[in-house]
């Protein structure tokens, strides 16, 4: 199977609480008046769009309709496929590489979301690339994540650099960076500690890291990544906004989307956040990490 057909299969869940939903709203009435308009409301903030967004998308429908491009209940789905269409649409999406010496990209996000297993999924797609890649085993506070990473190095043929368990995780990159630069590799992907807003400690880790990163490469992080878990929908906004406090987050990588009905969070990160999703994750594979492309998501997202 295909990177789209995983991509539309792992969409199942969202169509069926988004786009079948607006087809039956469609079929349910014979002309736009406000029960319809409130129903479609409705169904844009259960698949997880966000209220902001679906205001703003609530917005544009009535718009259309003043402007008469919309004049039926038929009008309604080609109006939200385009208008979905540019809302993810715009931004950078496409991975930032370094014109000189190692690209690093620094790798954050709460525990739970998936992140080591992601950071393998990234070895192994630019390894497929034939990139020579450095992992930076810098979560050094959760148990068993320098043995984790280590075990996805191996699968992906990368190196990892590490120290012990409760090592300093700022000293790991700085090895770390040294080691890219005179091995002379493509990539450095470096793994953080699972980092909550609260914890100030851990915050003031993830600054220290980047001092050290600056020092070494004045231009890295050429991606601080933020991964975030589809299956928490709307938490999954507010961890963004709460990360951008504390860091330049550059794009999303968003997991777990074969298992969620909530996929109508990528546009909420689009829109409510300025945020590329640069990377999306559609299952447990090695390869099923891709690259985010907006016109295959929304094809994806309403094709039957």
């Amino acid at each position: 199977m295909g990177f789209f057909n995983k991509l539309k299969s792992s969409l199942t869940k969202t169509r069926k609480s988004f786009t079948e939903k607006i087809e039956q709203l469609v079929i349910g009435y014979a002309d736009i008046n406000e029960e319809c308009l409130d129903e479609l409301e409705e169904i844009l903030i259960s698949a997880d769009v966000g209220v902001h967004t679906t205001m703003k998308l609530m917005d544009d429908v009535r718009a259309g309709i003043k402007k008469k491009e919309i004049n039926s209940p038929q009008d309604l789905q080609p109006f939200l496929i385009k208008r979905i269409g540019e809302i993810l649409s715009t931004g950078e999406d496409k991975a930032c590489i370094a014109q000189t010496g190692p690209t690093v990209l620094l790798v954050i996000g709460v525990n739970g979301v998936g992140k080591t297993t992601t950071i393998g999924k990234l070895a192994k797609y630019y390894k497929n690339k034939n990139k020579s890649v450095i992992l930076a085993a810098a979560d050094t506070f959760r148990a068993a994540a320098i043995d984790q990473l280590q075990i996805w190095g191996n699968r992906a043929n990368a190196d990892v650099i590490a120290h012990t368990e409760g090592a300093d995780p700022a000293a790991v990159v700085f090895d770390a960076l040294k080691a890219a630069i005179s091995r002379k590799a493509d990539i450095l992907i470096i793994d953080t500690a699972g980092r909550l807003h609260t914890k100030a400690n851990l915050m003031d880790e993830l600054n220290k890291i980047y001092r050290v990163i600056k020092r070494e490469i004045p231009d890295a992080p050429h991606e601080t990544l933020l991964i975030l878990d589809a299956t928490t929908g709307q938490n999954a906004i507010h961890q963004a906004e709460l990360f951008t406090k504390a860091a330049p987050i550059s794009g999303v990588i968003l997991t777990k989307l074969d298992g969620t009905a909530k996929g109508g969070v990528v546009i909420g990160i689009k829109e409510q956040l300025a945020m590329p999703v640069k990377w999306i994750g559609v299952g447990e594979g090695e390869d099923d990490l891709q690259p985010f492309d907006a016109e295959d998501f929304a094809t994806a997202l309403f094709e039957k």
